[in-house]
């Protein structure tokens, strides 16, 4: 039987998804993968299995753009 393992639950606040990031480990072998569950409003799911080079890159992209879009903090120093 397949190996999944729940990761990170959490929900997007402005399309209210719930998205789910889970491992799949395969009872026939192979690399491992991540699962990503985004149950939009309903019953309405969609899910990739993404490969563990295909994970980093799209990780170090999504951060990039958080990065840049970040508000810099307020210096405390007053």
């Amino acid at each position: 039987m397949d190996q999944i393992t729940s990761l990170a639950k959490f929900r997007n606040p402005y399309g209210n998804q719930e998205i789910e990031l889970q491992e799949i480990r395969y009872e026939s072998g192979g690399m491992p993968m991540l699962r990503l569950r985004i149950k939009e409003r309903g019953a309405r799911f969609t899910i990739f299995d993404v490969d563990p080079l295909t994970t980093k890159f799209w990780a170090e992209e999504m951060l990039k753009w958080a990065q840049s879009c970040a508000i810099p903090p307020e210096n405390s120093e007053d």
